[in-house]
């Protein structure tokens, strides 16, 4: 039994005829008739009988009939309910970011979307590994994940994903160095130095891996923090380098750090947005994932941090 043999059956309590249901819903008389025919052998009970020339509904075709009617506005309901909600630029929004992003965005984000009179933003972040952000979409409308230029497109087929912006690493150290005297650093001035870096699965650790492929001798790390503030806290009382991403450490960077990019290390960290494709079937979705954008697109290519509230 299916919505439209319904309709067909409601439609012929109405018409009288097969040929006149075919007019109305512009099908043919056939169609109509095999359908109709489908509708009685699942519910094994006679439908219509013929009256005269006339083929009208018997007891039993007359009440699923009225019941198929009611079936037909529900679902007619339901619909609409959908595409209000799928329509309406309020509502909630989640969004997850990894921890700079959240640190960087979250604040412009909030008053851009409440300048626009945009949906309840509900935010949070998750320090996950890169192979884990796709799952994070089952939780969150929206998910900021990063990965390495090298590490190929997310491998699940169930996630519609959007790069909005690349940045490259730069090396954090201590304005006093005697490196920050250089306007830019090659793998082989920094690979001896002591190190602060990420834990490994994380971009830092990936980044400096690439130096030390490049120099041909291994790092040495001394402290292993995944959090970018911490990491520039720990440079800035002197020992050790960092790496910090361009555009989104920079509100992490205290007074008496500096960064200079490295040459040689081709690599970018990809900051992509990752959904179902359901959740972006919502327009207020839709809404939050353009300001993002638009707020990457201002930090990376204009250089400058966007505004918060």
């Amino acid at each position: 039994m299916e919505i439209h043999q319904l309709q067909l059956l409601r439609e012929l309590g109405e018409l009288g005829s097969v040929t006149a249901v075919a007019d109305t819903l512009f099908v043919t008389p056939s169609a109509v008739s095999q359908q109709l025919s489908q509708l009685q052998r699942s519910v094994g009970v006679p439908l219509t009988r013929k009256q005269g020339r006339t083929l009208v509904l018997t007891n039993a075709g007359r009440a699923l009939a009225e019941a198929g009617g009611r079936v037909v506005q529900a679902m007619a309901q339901a619909e609409a309910a959908i595409s209000e909600h799928l329509e309406a630029p309020n509502g909630t929004v989640t969004v997850c970011a990894f921890h700079s992003a959240g640190q960087t965005l979250y604040g412009p984000l909030i008053a851009a979307v409440r300048a626009a009179g945009g949906p309840e933003l509900l935010l949070t972040d998750e320090d996950v590994a890169e192979h884990d952000f796709p799952a994070l979409t089952g939780r969150y409308d929206l998910v900021l994940a990063h990965r390495m230029s090298h590490s190929g497109q997310w491998q699940s087929s169930n996630i519609t994903a959007t790069t909005l912006a690349e940045e490259p690493f730069d090396v954090a150290l201590p304005a006093g160095h005697p490196l920050a005297a250089k306007l830019s650093l090659q793998p082989k001035d920094v690979i001896d130095e002591p190190w602060a870096t990420s834990r490994a699965g994380y971009s830092p650790d990936d980044v400096l891996g690439g130096i030390s492929m490049l120099a041909g001798t291994s790092p040495r790390v001394a402290h292993r923090v995944n959090d970018y503030t911490t990491v520039a806290a720990i440079v800035a009382g002197g020992g050790v380098l960092g790496l910090l991403p361009r555009h989104l450490a920079t509100s992490a960077l205290p007074s008496g750090v500096v960064l200079r990019p490295l040459e040689g290390i081709t690599t970018r960290r990809k900051i992509d947005l990752l959904s179902r494709p359901e959740n972006l079937a919502r327009r207020s979705v839709r809404m939050v994932a353009e300001v993002l954008q638009d707020l990457l697109t201002e930090l990376t290519q204009n250089g400058t941090r966007p505004a918060g509230p």
